[in-house]
């Protein structure tokens, strides 16, 4: 969507705080011995309480409050009885439906002590969204989004999976434009002011290729290697983007 005023905007704040405390409260719960199910409770508790909903299972029946992924899922894992151990990585990925606005944030949470290339991984994930910012403005092609989450990506040694990426957001979960994770020359919009979208790195320590598992949700990298996801939702301004989904 395009913030046309300042009541929409005043609702994507809403909305966005709502998936900022979500993700808190269950990163707080994120031990070993909890399970992914647990988490997701306590994420769709804070939902609820917050007269908020899950998006993923309003807008695609989605089996779970949030898509929580485990090493080498990338994305969309189902919450289950699965239980952290230590050395995991998990991945909470939260969109929340409120009063007709969304927005959607994920971050990548180590369990308990993980090994130095996961640390790596985590922190570049989280570098790449920060050099997104950057040509995250007014002006700029979507595409200039991905050159710079690519390159930093590839500075590091590791993958962007190609298949994922961000996209438009607001009324619903995926609006135009998609926003991938490279320079894709296809991505030639050019971004405007109160334009509202998802900027999502999702990288791999491996190949970066990745596979539909067999739950028909779960995304996940096809030589088995870890992932990273970092994300949250932003309006486009001349300058510095506002991040809706983050303190």
């Amino acid at each position: 969507m395009s913030i046309s005023g300042p009541e929409e905007l005043e609702g994507m704040r809403a909305v966005g705080a709502v998936v900022r405390r979500v993700i808190e409260a269950m990163r707080k719960s994120v031990r070993p011995g909890v399970t992914t199910a647990e988490l997701d409770a306590i994420g769709d508790k804070v939902m609820r309480d917050d007269g908020a909903q899950s998006a993923p299972a309003l807008v695609y029946h989605f089996p779970g409050s949030s898509c929580i992924s485990l090493n080498d899922e990338a994305v969309h894992g189902i919450p289950g009885e699965r239980i952290l151990r230590e050395g995991d990585l998990v991945k909470l990925d939260v969109t929340v439906e409120k009063n007709g606005f969304m927005a959607d944030a994920a971050v990548t949470v180590a369990v308990g002590a993980v090994s130095e290339e996961s640390k790596r991984l985590i922190a570049c994930a989280e570098r790449a969204f920060a050099k997104a910012m950057l040509v995250a403005r007014a002006g700029f092609r979507v595409s200039e989004i991905g050159r710079a989450v690519e390159r930093e990506v590839r500075r590091d040694g590791f993958s962007v999976i190609r298949d994922l990426g961000g996209h438009g957001i607001g009324r619903t979960i995926h609006e135009a434009p998609r926003v991938p994770n490279y320079a894709d020359p296809q991505a030639n919009q050019i971004l405007t002011e109160g334009m509202v979208i998802t900027v999502e790195p999702i990288i791999a320590a491996g190949s970066g290729r990745a596979v539909l598992a067999k739950d028909g949700w779960t995304v996940q990298t096809a030589d088995h290697k870890p992932s990273a996801h970092y994300e949250h939702t932003i309006v486009i301004t001349k300058g510095t983007p506002m991040v809706l989904t983050a303190a």
